[in-house]
Protein backbone atom coordinates (compact mmCIF):
# COMPACT_ATOMS: atom_id res chain seq x y z
CA UNK A 1 0.00 0.00 0.00
CA UNK A 2 1.41 3.05 -0.90
CA UNK A 3 0.91 6.76 0.20
CA UNK A 4 -1.08 7.50 -2.49
CA UNK A 5 -3.23 4.73 -1.89
CA UNK A 6 -3.95 5.80 1.46
CA UNK A 7 -4.52 9.66 0.39
CA UNK A 8 -6.54 9.68 -2.41
CA UNK A 9 -9.67 8.42 -1.12
CA UNK A 10 -9.74 11.34 1.40
CA UNK A 11 -8.67 13.80 -1.52
CA UNK A 12 -10.97 12.93 -3.86
CA UNK A 13 -13.95 13.29 -0.17
CA UNK A 14 -12.34 16.67 0.38
CA UNK A 15 -12.84 17.78 -3.64
CA UNK A 16 -16.49 16.24 -3.30
CA UNK A 17 -17.38 18.12 -0.16
CA UNK A 18 -15.69 21.61 -1.63
CA UNK A 19 -17.54 20.69 -5.03
CA UNK A 20 -21.09 20.13 -2.82
CA UNK A 21 -20.47 23.27 -0.70
CA UNK A 22 -20.34 25.65 -3.94
CA UNK A 23 -22.78 23.62 -5.56
CA UNK A 24 -25.15 24.63 -2.58
CA UNK A 25 -23.64 28.06 -2.20
CA UNK A 26 -24.66 28.31 -5.86
CA UNK A 27 -28.04 27.60 -5.18
CA UNK A 28 -28.78 30.13 -2.43
CA UNK A 29 -27.32 32.83 -4.82
CA UNK A 30 -29.24 31.43 -7.93
CA UNK A 31 -32.52 31.57 -5.47
CA UNK A 32 -31.76 35.02 -4.15
CA UNK A 33 -31.35 36.61 -7.85
CA UNK A 34 -34.35 34.96 -9.02
CA UNK A 35 -36.14 36.51 -5.83
CA UNK A 36 -35.38 40.15 -6.43
CA UNK A 37 -35.77 39.28 -10.42
CA UNK A 38 -39.57 37.91 -9.28
CA UNK A 39 -40.47 40.93 -7.00
CA UNK A 40 -39.25 43.45 -9.34
CA UNK A 41 -41.19 42.35 -12.10
CA UNK A 42 -43.75 44.79 -12.21
CA UNK A 43 -46.91 43.57 -14.20
CA UNK A 44 -46.53 40.27 -12.37
CA UNK A 45 -49.74 40.15 -10.41
CA UNK A 46 -49.02 40.17 -6.21
CA UNK A 47 -50.74 36.47 -6.02
CA UNK A 48 -48.48 34.78 -8.54
CA UNK A 49 -45.44 36.59 -7.43
CA UNK A 50 -46.32 34.71 -4.27
CA UNK A 51 -46.33 31.09 -6.01
CA UNK A 52 -43.27 31.69 -8.01
CA UNK A 53 -40.98 32.96 -4.87
CA UNK A 54 -42.40 29.99 -2.42
CA UNK A 55 -41.54 27.34 -5.96
CA UNK A 56 -38.30 28.93 -5.94
CA UNK A 57 -37.62 28.42 -2.06
CA UNK A 58 -38.92 25.08 -2.39
CA UNK A 59 -36.86 24.27 -5.56
CA UNK A 60 -33.59 25.26 -3.26
CA UNK A 61 -34.62 23.22 -0.62
CA UNK A 62 -34.95 20.10 -2.47
CA UNK A 63 -31.49 20.92 -4.58
CA UNK A 64 -29.57 20.90 -1.32
CA UNK A 65 -31.37 17.89 -0.49
CA UNK A 66 -29.80 15.93 -3.14
CA UNK A 67 -26.63 17.63 -3.54
CA UNK A 68 -25.74 16.58 0.09
CA UNK A 69 -27.29 13.19 -0.10
CA UNK A 70 -25.33 12.68 -3.32
CA UNK A 71 -22.14 14.26 -1.98
CA UNK A 72 -22.67 11.85 1.01
CA UNK A 73 -23.01 8.07 -0.90
CA UNK A 74 -19.31 9.50 -3.17
CA UNK A 75 -17.94 9.90 0.23
CA UNK A 76 -18.94 6.68 1.60
CA UNK A 77 -18.12 5.24 -1.75
CA UNK A 78 -14.54 6.17 -1.43
CA UNK A 79 -13.82 3.82 1.23
CA UNK A 80 -16.83 0.56 1.16
CA UNK A 81 -18.34 -0.67 -1.74
CA UNK A 82 -22.00 1.48 -2.04
CA UNK A 83 -23.53 -1.18 -4.67
CA UNK A 84 -24.70 -3.60 -1.92
CA UNK A 85 -25.55 -0.76 0.98
CA UNK A 86 -27.72 0.51 -1.65
CA UNK A 87 -29.37 -2.54 -2.42
CA UNK A 88 -29.76 -2.98 1.35
CA UNK A 89 -31.02 0.80 1.73
CA UNK A 90 -33.52 -0.31 -0.91
CA UNK A 91 -34.88 -2.76 0.88
CA UNK A 92 -35.08 -1.22 3.93
CA UNK A 93 -36.72 2.01 2.22
CA UNK A 94 -39.44 -0.44 1.17
CA UNK A 95 -40.01 -1.46 4.38
CA UNK A 96 -40.03 2.12 5.64
CA UNK A 97 -42.33 3.06 3.27
CA UNK A 98 -44.64 1.22 3.83
CA UNK A 99 -45.20 2.66 7.40
CA UNK A 100 -44.12 5.66 6.53
CA UNK A 101 -47.79 6.75 5.20
CA UNK A 102 -47.55 9.55 7.00
CA UNK A 103 -44.57 11.02 5.81
CA UNK A 104 -45.68 10.13 1.65
CA UNK A 105 -49.06 11.89 2.70
CA UNK A 106 -47.31 14.96 3.95
CA UNK A 107 -45.23 15.28 0.90
CA UNK A 108 -48.01 14.71 -1.40
CA UNK A 109 -50.01 17.42 0.52
CA UNK A 110 -46.94 19.62 0.07
CA UNK A 111 -47.08 19.11 -3.78
CA UNK A 112 -50.72 19.43 -4.03
CA UNK A 113 -50.22 22.79 -1.83
CA UNK A 114 -47.93 24.45 -4.56
CA UNK A 115 -49.11 23.08 -7.33
CA UNK A 116 -52.33 24.24 -7.20
CA UNK A 117 -51.09 27.47 -5.27
CA UNK A 118 -53.45 27.17 -2.28
CA UNK A 119 -51.60 29.81 -0.56
CA UNK A 120 -48.41 31.11 -0.79
CA UNK A 121 -45.17 32.53 1.61
CA UNK A 122 -46.80 35.42 2.96
CA UNK A 123 -50.02 34.71 2.95
CA UNK A 124 -52.44 34.77 6.15
CA UNK A 125 -54.24 31.43 6.26
CA UNK A 126 -56.54 29.91 8.89
CA UNK A 127 -55.80 26.32 9.38
CA UNK A 128 -57.91 24.53 12.06
CA UNK A 129 -57.35 26.50 15.09
CA UNK A 130 -53.86 28.18 13.85
CA UNK A 131 -53.91 31.73 12.07
CA UNK A 132 -51.43 33.42 11.22
CA UNK A 133 -48.89 33.97 8.43
CA UNK A 134 -47.29 31.39 6.14
CA UNK A 135 -43.11 31.96 6.67
CA UNK A 136 -41.98 29.35 4.83
CA UNK A 137 -43.51 25.93 3.14
CA UNK A 138 -41.26 22.66 2.38
CA UNK A 139 -43.39 19.26 1.16
CA UNK A 140 -43.70 18.40 4.39
CA UNK A 141 -44.59 21.21 6.81
CA UNK A 142 -45.79 24.46 6.61
CA UNK A 143 -44.91 27.26 9.25
CA UNK A 144 -47.22 29.83 10.27
CA UNK A 145 -46.18 32.56 12.85
CA UNK A 146 -49.31 33.48 14.85
CA UNK A 147 -50.08 36.44 15.82
CA UNK A 148 -48.79 36.06 19.19
CA UNK A 149 -44.77 35.06 17.84
CA UNK A 150 -45.14 31.74 18.07
CA UNK A 151 -44.05 29.71 15.32
CA UNK A 152 -46.39 26.80 14.44
CA UNK A 153 -45.36 23.59 12.44
CA UNK A 154 -48.31 22.11 10.25
CA UNK A 155 -47.59 18.92 8.67
CA UNK A 156 -49.46 19.33 4.89
CA UNK A 157 -51.12 15.95 4.80
CA UNK A 158 -53.32 17.27 7.83
CA UNK A 159 -54.50 20.31 5.85
CA UNK A 160 -57.82 19.77 4.95
CA UNK A 161 -59.82 22.87 5.20
CA UNK A 162 -57.72 26.03 4.71
CA UNK A 163 -58.90 30.06 4.91
CA UNK A 164 -56.97 32.22 2.68
CA UNK A 165 -57.37 35.79 4.36
CA UNK A 166 -55.17 37.64 1.64
CA UNK A 167 -56.16 35.95 -1.52
CA UNK A 168 -57.07 38.25 -4.13
CA UNK A 169 -58.81 40.78 -1.98
CA UNK A 170 -60.19 41.37 1.39
CA UNK A 171 -63.31 42.60 3.59
CA UNK A 172 -63.62 44.65 6.76
CA UNK A 173 -66.73 44.20 8.73
CA UNK A 174 -67.54 46.67 11.34
CA UNK A 175 -70.73 46.26 13.62
CA UNK A 176 -72.24 49.37 14.99
CA UNK A 177 -74.64 49.03 18.15
CA UNK A 178 -77.60 51.48 18.03
CA UNK A 179 -79.85 52.24 20.26
CA UNK A 180 -83.61 51.61 19.79
CA UNK A 181 -84.15 55.16 20.66
CA UNK A 182 -82.09 56.37 17.68
CA UNK A 183 -83.63 57.48 13.86
CA UNK A 184 -82.19 54.64 11.72
CA UNK A 185 -82.51 56.50 8.96
CA UNK A 186 -80.58 58.97 10.39
CA UNK A 187 -77.64 57.01 11.85
CA UNK A 188 -77.69 55.35 8.03
CA UNK A 189 -77.16 58.78 6.62
CA UNK A 190 -74.16 59.96 9.01
CA UNK A 191 -72.38 56.18 8.04
CA UNK A 192 -73.23 56.66 3.87
CA UNK A 193 -71.39 60.48 4.69
CA UNK A 194 -68.32 59.00 6.01
CA UNK A 195 -68.22 55.63 3.58
CA UNK A 196 -68.26 58.41 1.01
CA UNK A 197 -65.45 60.31 2.85
CA UNK A 198 -63.13 57.21 3.11
CA UNK A 199 -63.00 56.74 -0.21
CA UNK A 200 -61.09 60.17 -0.74
CA UNK A 201 -59.31 59.35 2.35
CA UNK A 202 -55.25 60.18 2.17
CA UNK A 203 -54.48 57.42 4.26
CA UNK A 204 -57.70 54.67 3.29
CA UNK A 205 -57.78 55.49 -0.17
CA UNK A 206 -54.93 53.54 -1.58
CA UNK A 207 -56.30 50.39 0.16
CA UNK A 208 -59.96 50.42 -0.36
CA UNK A 209 -61.52 48.51 -3.71
CA UNK A 210 -64.84 50.73 -4.16
CA UNK A 211 -67.06 52.65 -1.65
CA UNK A 212 -67.25 50.90 1.74
CA UNK A 213 -71.55 50.02 1.90
CA UNK A 214 -73.94 50.16 4.92
CA UNK A 215 -76.10 47.58 5.97
CA UNK A 216 -79.31 48.40 8.25
CA UNK A 217 -80.17 46.80 9.92
CA UNK A 218 -78.08 43.74 10.30
CA UNK A 219 -79.86 42.12 13.42
CA UNK A 220 -82.26 43.41 16.39
CA UNK A 221 -80.54 42.25 19.63
CA UNK A 222 -81.59 43.05 23.60
CA UNK A 223 -80.37 46.18 23.90
CA UNK A 224 -79.53 47.39 20.55
CA UNK A 225 -79.67 47.09 16.91
CA UNK A 226 -76.82 46.65 14.23
CA UNK A 227 -75.91 48.31 11.35
CA UNK A 228 -72.96 46.81 9.21
CA UNK A 229 -70.30 48.95 7.72
CA UNK A 230 -68.78 46.64 4.98
CA UNK A 231 -64.98 47.62 3.29
CA UNK A 232 -63.80 45.35 0.59
CA UNK A 233 -59.83 45.88 0.01
CA UNK A 234 -56.58 45.19 -0.83
CA UNK A 235 -55.61 41.90 -0.06
CA UNK A 236 -54.28 41.93 4.02
CA UNK A 237 -55.54 45.81 4.18
CA UNK A 238 -58.89 44.61 6.04
CA UNK A 239 -57.60 44.82 9.97
CA UNK A 240 -56.19 47.91 8.86
CA UNK A 241 -59.31 49.72 7.55
CA UNK A 242 -61.15 48.14 10.16
CA UNK A 243 -59.29 50.02 12.83
CA UNK A 244 -59.75 53.66 11.17
CA UNK A 245 -63.60 52.72 10.63
CA UNK A 246 -64.27 52.01 14.24
CA UNK A 247 -62.18 55.01 15.35
CA UNK A 248 -64.64 56.96 12.59
CA UNK A 249 -67.96 55.83 13.69
CA UNK A 250 -67.03 57.21 17.28
CA UNK A 251 -66.41 60.49 16.15
CA UNK A 252 -68.87 60.89 13.53
CA UNK A 253 -71.24 59.36 15.76
CA UNK A 254 -70.60 61.26 19.00
CA UNK A 255 -71.09 64.46 16.63
CA UNK A 256 -74.03 63.87 15.78
CA UNK A 257 -75.32 62.96 19.14
CA UNK A 258 -76.30 59.33 18.36
CA UNK A 259 -75.59 57.12 21.17
CA UNK A 260 -73.95 54.17 20.81
CA UNK A 261 -75.15 51.76 23.70
CA UNK A 262 -72.71 49.60 26.09
CA UNK A 263 -73.65 47.23 28.83
CA UNK A 264 -74.47 49.26 32.26
CA UNK A 265 -76.56 49.35 35.06
CA UNK A 266 -78.54 51.75 36.42
CA UNK A 267 -79.21 52.30 40.56
CA UNK A 268 -82.94 53.69 41.13
CA UNK A 269 -83.06 55.59 44.60
CA UNK A 270 -86.90 56.07 46.03
CA UNK A 271 -87.33 58.80 48.41
CA UNK A 272 -90.23 58.37 50.49
CA UNK A 273 -92.43 61.75 51.23
CA UNK A 274 -92.30 62.19 54.73
CA UNK A 275 -94.77 65.27 54.68
CA UNK A 276 -98.34 64.91 56.30
CA UNK A 277 -96.33 61.98 58.72
CA UNK A 278 -96.57 62.19 62.53
CA UNK A 279 -93.62 64.12 63.82
CA UNK A 280 -92.51 61.83 66.91
CA UNK A 281 -90.85 62.42 70.16
CA UNK A 282 -87.15 61.38 71.71
CA UNK A 283 -88.60 58.55 72.85
CA UNK A 284 -90.51 57.10 69.28
CA UNK A 285 -93.88 58.67 70.63
CA UNK A 286 -96.12 61.31 69.91
CA UNK A 287 -94.42 64.46 70.78
CA UNK A 288 -96.07 65.61 73.77
CA UNK A 289 -98.07 69.02 73.52
CA UNK A 290 -98.11 72.03 75.97
CA UNK A 291 -100.09 71.30 79.54
CA UNK A 292 -99.77 67.84 78.88
CA UNK A 293 -97.58 65.72 81.50
CA UNK A 294 -95.39 62.83 80.50
CA UNK A 295 -96.66 60.00 81.78
CA UNK A 296 -94.10 58.79 85.33
CA UNK A 297 -92.36 55.74 84.58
Amino acid sequence: MTLNDVGSPWLSSLVSVTLAALGVALAQFLERRIARLIRTMEPLQEGRRKQLLTLVGTARWIVVAIVVASVGLMVLNHFVDVTPVLASVGVIGLAISLGAQTLMKDVLGGLFVLIENQYAVGDVIKIGEIAGQVERITLRTTSIRSLDGSLNLVPNGEVRIVSNLTRDWSKALVDVGVAYEEDLDEVVVVLTELAEELTVDEELAPLLIGTPEVIAPVSLGDGSMVVRVTAKTIPGAQWTVKRVIQKRVLQVCARAGIELPYPRQEVLIRRTDLEGMPATGRGGGPEAGPGTEAPSP
